[in-house]
């Protein structure tokens, strides 16, 4: 750890590892899924721990009618009947909008096949230092780490001369329901930093990604004559490849931030339904996936790029000429986003997660959707830096290493206090 002045060192110090493992064990427990009861538990759980902190807390119910029909909504894909959003902000000498946010998700997806966990994912557990459980490493060990850095100032008794915050946001995982409704509610900051696990790097830039339907229309007959038929399971070969060759086109020239990343813009099928009899030519499949958007390219213009190739597809095949694939756009809507080039948030974070122990902490790109690119597009500046690896998540081995929590905790405490001019 480099040199810190009195009043930092005093605040690093004050991060509780003890704290922190209690509140993130607490905070997995809680099966938050998206759409879910316990979507909104947690969101009520961190309001507390905020409000136990001394923030002033701000807990809303989102219009959910409202995020339906709004045309920048950025729309979802899960069925909720009620959301929260919540802010916490730390008293300061100045009132005004914060001079830092740290904006993390409490949802999660769910856990999958239960048995190939080592146990009940929504029972946290700590093994050689790691704490397992679904969400720990995707965010809500980057959620805590945040919590701890603002528990920390406090214990310090470190004065701030301009606010500091805390987003807790949902529906990141389909979406961005949670961040969309907070912006909107007027919750903005100088500066962002999202806690999402990015493995010891920083994060400047993340791709946008889009989900599509794709209905495939065939003609029925018997299997045992199904050259009478036309097999939309086989219309869906050849479409399916047509998009791979897309696909392998829209890698190329792709930032080197990606670094290693084969597929900084991929396109994957997730879901496939086809056909309601084994000895009948199906004559319809739907098919659902994920879609990636290049950095600096605009929505409207991917779905373009998509539709016209699945359009050219069908024009250079004799029966999809005529029975042309239908593309949709459902769910969530990822756009890319990133930090302007030069911006001094980057060198501030990397200072402080060095300063805290963490290393040198390399810059680099996320080939996924994230919160960044609503913080960024209404005019904050903001990267991601937080403990755990994005391969971990979504997955049966999901974990997220208390080490790195910690560590966490200190970096956002030092840039708190450095952000945030303390007297």
């Amino acid at each position: 750890m480099a040199e810190l002045t009195d009043v930092e060192a005093r605040a690093v110090d004050a991060v509780d590892e003890a704290w922190v493992v209690d509140r993130l064990t607490r905070m997995v427990a809680v099966p938050s899924v998206g759409g879910t009861a316990a979507e909104s538990e947690v969101q009520h759980q961190l309001a507390g721990w905020l409000d136990e902190l001394g923030c002033d807390v701000d807990v809303w119910q989102i219009d959910l009618a409202g995020a339906a029909t709004a045309a920048d909504a950025p729309g979802q894909e899960v069925e909720r009947t009620e959301a929260w959003g919540v802010v916490g902000t730390v008293p300061a000498a100045e009132n005004g909008r914060p001079a830092l946010v740290l904006s993390g998700h409490t949802d999660v997806v769910p856990p999958g096949d239960p048995s190939l966990w080592d146990g009940d994912p929504f029972v946290p557990r700590v093994v050689d230092g790691d704490l397992h459980g679904r969400g720990a490493c995707d965010m809500k060990g980057g959620v805590v780490a945040a919590l701890a850095a603002l528990a920390a100032v406090r214990r310090a008794g470190v004065r701030l001369v301009r606010p500091v915050a805390l987003h807790g946001v949902v529906g990141e995982e389909d979406g961005g329901l949670g961040a969309w409704a907070t912006l909107r509610r007027g919750h903005l900051g100088d500066l962002c930093v999202i806690p999402e696990p990015t493995a010891g790097a920083v994060v400047t830039a993340n791709a946008g990604a889009l989900t599509f339907r794709l209905e495939i229309e065939g003609h029925a007959a018997h299997a045992a004559m199904r050259d009478r038929g036309v097999s939309a399971v086989e219309l869906f070969a050849v479409v399916h490849t047509g998009l791979q060759e897309l696909e392998a086109e829209r890698q190329r020239d792709a930032d080197p931030r990606f670094g290693e990343a084969r597929f900084p813009y991929g396109i994957s099928i997730g879901r496939v339904r086809a056909g309601d009899w084994a000895s009948s030519v199906p004559d319809r499949l739907v098919a659902e996936g994920r879609y990636g958007v290049r950095l600096g390219e605009p929505v409207e213009t991917a779905r373009t790029v998509f539709e016209e190739r699945v359009a050219a597809i069908c024009a250079g095949h004799s029966w999809l000429a005529d029975h042309p694939v239908r593309v949709t756009w459902t769910g969530g809507a990822f756009a890319s986003g990133q930090l302007p080039p030069g911006h001094p948030l980057l060198p501030a974070v990397r200072t402080a997660v060095a300063d805290a122990g963490g290393g040198t902490a390399p810059e680099r790109a996320l080939a996924a959707g994230s919160d960044l690119r609503q913080y960024a597009a209404a005019g904050v500046p903001t990267l991601h830096y937080g403990p755990g690896d994005l391969n971990l998540a979504h997955g049966p081995l999901e974990k997220v290493p208390v080490a790195e929590v910690v560590t966490a905790a200190r970096a956002f405490v030092l840039l708190t206090v450095r952000a945030c001019a303390v007297r």
